[in-house]
């Protein structure tokens, strides 16, 4: 396994080299790439990889334009754990 072939997105399952490749082929900004690839529109909503995401594409972008980053977004609503781990009786 490469560093390239490492998952970023593990929700979407988005590689490294997926977002380098989608990110150079369209000089897109961070919420374009989110757009074109689905990272970080997962079940965590970005949690875990917008952070590497909005890096990707400003190195790509390397101040061509104002970087935004990507918003975060929570659950419409909460889940306790509890209940996502309940057995019915």
């Amino acid at each position: 396994m490469t560093e390239k072939d490492v998952v970023i997105c593990r929700c979407e399952e988005v590689t490294y080299k997926e977002l380098i490749e989608t990110a150079s082929k369209y000089n897109c900004s961070a919420r374009e790439l989110k757009l074109r690839t689905r990272a970080s529109m997962g079940y965590c909503g970005g949690r875990t990889c917008r952070s590497l995401v909005d890096k990707i594409a400003a190195e790509i972008e390397s101040g061509q334009r104002n970087q935004i980053s990507l918003k975060y977004q929570p659950p419409v609503r909460p889940v306790h754990f509890g209940d996502l781990g309940r057995v019915e009786e």
